[in-house]
């Protein structure tokens, strides 16, 4: 082997114990197929090292997506594009399209997705959340009840501020099935102080079977319902849903296939 090769070998070993060390794993295992790719387009040197860095760019915003979707805890994989608007007639699809842009984030506004069981809201909630999820900001998702229950053990176990803190963090938080179930004794106050803890700082979107005038009977508290819709509504989208069951729906159309498959075989 001539000098100059064994010159050029050994700095191809220290560019990859470079990007070792520089823990830019996904550029060092790359690197010869980059090599290759430059010398067969005759690519320079500065597009050579663009497509070599994308590449560890491209990997760490994989981890770090995949990183947000493990800490959001969504319950679903769904996406605003899984929602059949079509046949859900209830849902002003200008409005969602327009808060699909996440601009009500710029300004800390909510959105309330109001209307009986089966329509489509937590669907449309987690679609929203994702997008946030995929546009790079930090989105926490929990049920009413679930919530209910972490402030009150934070409050037995002397972890109060550390739980509210925890959900003042989020960019955007999602509480789902609000009325579904019934809280606790200090769960209407526990979450009217995440709220209020969120309030004109960070947005929060919510989905409820109970009407916005129904508030006060189904907390239990007037005062505190007044106060939650206050600065729930202060800057907020309300999007009420009132149509046929999305879920009922699918169920049936399933079932109908199932019925047809049948028909079919036995004919």
């Amino acid at each position: 082997m001539t000098k100059p090769q064994m010159s050029e070998a050994r700095r191809y070993q220290q560019l990859r114990a470079h990007l070792s060390y520089l823990k830019l794993d996904n550029a060092a295992e790359a690197l010869p197929r980059i090599l290759d790719e430059a010398r067969a387009e005759r690519l320079s040197m500065t597009a050579a090292l663009e497509r070599l860095l994308e590449i560890e760019v491209n990997a760490t915003e994989e981890r770090r997506l995949a990183s947000r979707l493990r800490f959001a805890c969504l319950p679903e994989p769904w996406t605003l594009a899984d929602f059949d608007f079509a046949a859900q007639p209830g849902v002003d699809e200008k409005l969602l399209r327009d808060l699909a842009t996440l601009r009500f984030l710029d300004d800390a506004s909510n959105v309330l997705f109001v209307g009986p069981p089966g329509v489509g809201k937590t669907m449309l909630a987690i679609g929203l959340a994702r997008s946030a999820v995929e546009a790079g900001h930090r989105v926490y998702f929990t049920t009413a009840a679930e919530l209910a229950a972490k402030c009150h053990k934070a409050a037995l176990e002397g972890r109060w501020n550390t739980c509210m803190r925890f959900f003042a963090g989020p960019r955007l938080l999602v509480i789902d099935e609000l009325g579904y179930l019934p809280l606790p004794g200090d769960g209407a106050a526990a979450l009217f102080q995440v709220i209020n803890q969120r309030y004109l700082k960070s947005s929060t979107i919510l989905t409820t079977n109970v009407g916005i005038a129904d508030w006060a009977g189904a907390f239990g508290d007037a005062t505190v319902a007044a106060a939650m819709l206050d600065r729930l509504l202060h800057r907020a989208a309300v999007v009420g849903i009132d149509g046929p069951s999305y879920r009922l729906r699918t169920h049936q159309a399933h079932a109908d296939t199932i019925r047809q498959g049948v028909n079919a075989h036995v004919s």
